[in-house]
């Protein structure tokens, strides 16, 4: 039986400072992330001791050096937040790493609410910088330099499940959902075939099928194996091979498709053999191809499609779970995966009000067709770029949200309130009431720890390496019961 799916999503943003001549983007993430200010008192570190991410899931070390920063630079580059996120400075982005949840609703309220963090720090920041200049926000995959940057998805499994049967089982779902997790892009990089206008803002930088790396020579199926729990039992896959989305239905569609599938590769449910003939090819050739009809060659010599190998994998999640009792949830992500592959299927175009990238391609073509303009006019790449922008009042994404133009997944009070508020149901709960209550005691966290400062005594670390502990029903009456830290502490030890 599938193990629970506990997820989250890492995304790291585009920033840059119009009017700045000496833009330096690592001073202007770490300006940035201390201009967000919370209640919890308290120089909390990132606690890097607890992790290790030279460890490969195929079984060995990969020879490297891993980063670890002073105590200074760790403050000042990390902030755990109330609601039990992560958002720090990570190379030269700003990154947001939500709290771990248990479906997919919740991920799209708490990525939702990691955009109003952004946009909030961004605009305190932006009061500190000298007149004239202005610090923007992208939430995005490239700076069109040739650099890009990750939409990282993670999710709990069982580690009795082989790292070789999940790439085996994986590798053409992730060739191809694109078709409808893709953000869209003008152009293409990182010497791709030229076209005017694809699916997906990564697809052009994946140069492998299966490594550890995440910026150089990337991999479709990241090996990192880095659990943030209990290894025994569990591994955390690594997803690096997504978009940053702005459409909730995409994020929703995106981890909820991704989850059942992960649950179907544990319980044995992936009956067909889908193999690509070449993956790396094909993630690049199903982008480059927004009509959705390209075939792509397949291991046996057959042709499918991006959108039928898809099909292949729905078909299979709707016979693993006809005699399941499902959840709402689950229930309306199967309907929606197949409301969407039916749309593609039919006319791409139908989604223009639920996936990212048919949303901005209707967008710029209805734009293109008033001002008679082509791909390559410079309005046009602004328009492109602009649909990423974090600000409410100049994000065109959000210009279409209000408008209604975008299909809603949850509530705007639903995201506000998971700004301040962990998710009840996981270990973020225990981890942010702890910063909320106890903030000045807290010494360091990581996702699996939170640490103690108390009374002068040795650090204490309370390991946290079950993902669906610390909930708000097993802690509550306990963090009730202890008025500080130190009482916690005792409490937890009796």
């Amino acid at each position: 039986m599938a193990i629970p799916k506990v997820m989250g999503t890492e995304v790291e943003y585009g920033i840059t400072v119009k009017g700045d001549p000496d833009f330096d983007p690592i001073s202007s993430c770490v300006l940035l992330v201390n201009a967000y200010r919370e209640d919890h008192a308290g120089e909390i570190l990132w606690d890097y001791d607890q992790e290790n991410p030279l460890a490969d899931a195929r079984g060995f070390q990969v020879d490297g050096e891993k980063y670890t920063p002073n105590q200074q630079e760790n403050i000042a580059r990390n902030k755990t937040l109330v609601n039990g996120a992560r958002y720090y400075v990570d190379h030269a982005h700003p990154e947001y790493s939500c709290p771990e949840v248990t479906n997919v609703r919740d991920l799209v309220i708490h990525e939702k609410a990691g955009e109003r963090i952004l946009e909030a720090s961004r605009r305190e920041a932006n009061a500190l910088l000298p007149e004239g200049t202005q610090m923007l926000i992208y939430k995005n995959n490239s700076d069109r330099k040739g650099n890009s940057y990750g939409s990282h998805e993670n999710y709990l499994m069982d580690r009795r499940t082989s790292f070789k049967q999940i790439v085996e089982c994986l590798m053409p779902f992730f060739a191809t959902r694109q078709v409808y997790c893709g953000a869209g892009k003008i152009g293409s990089e990182n010497r791709g075939t030229p076209v005017d206008y694809q699916i997906s803002q990564r697809a052009d930088f994946f140069e492998t099928e299966v490594a550890l790396d995440t910026m150089v020579k990337r991999p479709i199926i990241n090996t990192r194996d880095e659990p943030h729990a209990d290894r025994e039992k569990y591994r955390r896959l690594h997803v690096i091979v997504g978009d940053a989305n702005l459409s909730e239905y995409t994020i929703y569609l995106r981890n909820g498709a991704t989850a059942l599938v992960l649950a179907m590769i544990e319980d044995g449910a992936i009956t067909k053999d889908l193999s690509l003939r070449d993956p790396v090819r094909a993630i690049k050739e199903a982008s480059h191809d927004p009509t959705c009809k390209k075939a792509l060659q397949m291991e046996d010599g057959s042709k499918k499609s991006a959108v039928e190998v898809q099909f292949e994998y729905l078909e299979m999640a709707l016979a693993y779970t006809a005699n399941q009792s499902l959840d709402p949830v689950t229930k309306d992500v199967l309907a929606k995966w197949e409301e969407a592959l039916e749309a593609l299927r039919r006319d791409p175009m139908e989604l223009h009000e639920k996936v990212d990238w048919v949303m901005k391609k209707a967008m710029i073509e209805s734009f293109m067709e008033r001002k008679s303009l082509d791909w390559r006019a410079p309005q046009v790449e602004m328009l492109d770029l602009q649909y990423h922008d974090l600000r409410p009042e100049k994000g065109l994404y959000y210009l279409l949200e209000r408008q209604g133009r975008a299909e809603r997944v949850v509530t705007d009070e639903e995201i506000v309130a998971a700004i301040h508020t962990p998710p009840a149901d996981t270990r973020a709960y225990f981890r942010g009431e702890c910063l909320k209550k106890y903030g000045s005691a807290v010494f360091g966290v990581n996702w699996d720890s939170i640490s103690f400062g108390v009374d002068g005594e040795p650090i204490k670390r309370i390991l946290m390496a079950e993902p669906l502990k610390g909930t708000q029903a097993h802690v509550e009456d306990l963090l009730e019961n202890s008025p500080t830290a130190a009482d916690l502490v005792k409490n937890l030890r009796a």
